[in-house]
């Protein structure tokens, strides 16, 4: 045949599922999804330049949750601007909030527990400060501005 053909990560696991090869692939697999240009977009890798896909910071004044809503030393999932947030509430009446997006390869973070998890490949992250507690991630959660008026948490 004269036409080049790919091999898919399916048949070259069944031909060298081990050895180099295989660990080649293996790891590829944890490998961030490349554009048309090579790149890996900024949403899947958490970009390298510190930009970490889109935060929910034009959403200023957006009624986010309730104060009460949010455990004292727990987490809640909620959106800001239609991005996912994690808020926390290390002590009674102080907020904090994180972007939700892995800064491993933008999966999404979950509260669970006392901690912040990324279900995808187990990065976890301090709620108090969204730094990275275990990696894969290198970078901690970026921070997303919120307040608290009354009993309400309030976007800005």
């Amino acid at each position: 045949m004269d036409d080049a053909r790919e091999l898919s990560r399916r048949t070259a696991l069944a031909l060298g599922g081990s050895g180099a090869l295989g660990g080649a692939l293996i790891l590829a697999g944890c490998a961030p999804a490349e554009d048309a240009s090579g790149a890996g977009t900024p949403s899947e890798t958490g970009s390298d330049s510190g930009d970490t896909g889109s935060t929910p910071t034009d959403a200023a004044g957006e009624d986010v949750a309730a104060l009460a809503d949010i455990p004292v030393g727990g987490s809640i999932s909620a959106t800001i601007g239609g991005e996912p947030v994690l808020l926390s509430q290390p002590s009674a009446g102080e907020v904090v909030a994180f972007s939700a997006i892995c800064t491993h390869q933008g999966c999404t973070v979950a509260p669970e527990g006392a901690a912040l998890i990324c279900p995808c490949h187990g990065s976890t992250f301090d709620p108090a400060t969204g730094d990275v507690e275990q990696g894969p991630a290198l970078e901690p959660l970026p921070s997303v501005p919120v307040s608290v008026d009354g009993d309400r948490v309030i976007a800005g």
